[in-house]
C-alpha cells in the first residue's frame, strides 16, 4: 500500500533564514514558520495557540529564501516531513523534525519581494545525505 508524506503550511517567517554551504558545496537555508490555531473553549471563550515549524530549503530554493525571506513575511510552503537524528557530543541522540520544502510561494505584496511572487522547484535539488 502506498503512503503519503505531504505538508502544506501558510505561516509567518519567525527569523531570517540561516544559510550554509554543505561539504558538497550545496546551499541550504534553515528558517522557521509560525502558524496559529484558533478555537473556542467549552465556555465559548476564543483562544489561539501557535505552532513553530522548522523548514529546510536546498539549492536554488535556498538562494531565493536567503534573498527574499525575512522575519514576518507570510509564505506558503509544501512538501514533506523529515525527522533526522542528531548525535550530541555526550553521545545522546535527539530528533529534529523539519519540513523539507519544494514549493515556496510568497503571500505578501509583490513589492515586498521585488519582482518574485512564486518559486516552485521539483525535488531534484534535495539531497537526503547532505549533512549541515
Amino acid at each position: 500500500m502506498r503512503t503519503v508524506n505531504k505538508v502544506i503550511l501558510i505561516g509567518n517567517v519567525t527569523r531570517d533564514p540561516l544559510v550554509k554551504n554543505t561539504d558538497n558545496s550545496k546551499k541550504v537555508a534553515l528558517f522557521s514558520l509560525a502558524t496559529n490555531r484558533y478555537y473556542k473553549t467549552s465556555e465559548w471563550e476564543n483562544k489561539s495557540e501557535s505552532e513553530f515549524h522548522n523548514c529546510v530549503a536546498w539549492g536554488n530554493l535556498a538562494e531565493r529564501a536567503e534573498k527574499f525571506l525575512t522575519k514576518g513575511k507570510l509564505v506558503y510552503v509544501e512538501w514533506r516531513l523529515r525527522t533526522r537524528v542528531v548525535e550530541k557530543e555526550d553521545g545522546t541522540k535527539s530528533y529534529k523534525t523539519e519540513i523539507v520544502i519544494s514549493s515556496l510561494i510568497f503571500l505578501n505584496k509583490k513589492s515586498d519581494f521585488e519582482s518574485i511572487d512564486e518559486i516552485d522547484h521539483d525535488d531534484e535539488h534535495i539531497e537526503e545525505d547532505d549533512k549541515f
